[in-house]
């Protein structure tokens, strides 16, 4: 099985979790992407990194999460979408790049 690693499962699901709500017009939907995401990730982040990196990176996740949409007034929905799960993603390398 290929391993995937939590950086890219957690920008995923950011990117994906509002791909699906705005090309379904179904935010619930997009809600389920999103936690879909953010739950492998954070499996992966305890496995790697433990438990005290895997609450502080979640945070950071729905902290990313709910950033984009003041950002997204300024500088549009996709940039806002991509610069946090890019965030997300860097914060999730520099954590857990130790423990693989």
């Amino acid at each position: 099985m290929v391993k995937v690693p939590a950086a890219v499962v957690a920008a995923s699901g950011l990117v994906g979790g509002y791909g699906v709500a705005r090309w379904t017009k179904k935010r619930p939907l997009g809600g389920v992407a999103l936690a879909a995401a953010g739950t492998v990730a954070a499996y992966e982040w305890n496995r790697q990194a433990g438990a005290r990196a895997a609450t502080g990176l979640t945070v950071a996740y729905v902290a990313a999460f709910a950033g984009s949409h003041p950002l997204a007034k300024k500088v549009g929905a996709w940039p806002a979408v991509f610069a946090v799960a890019g965030g997300v993603a860097a914060a999730s390398w520099a954590v857990t790049r130790r423990g693989a």
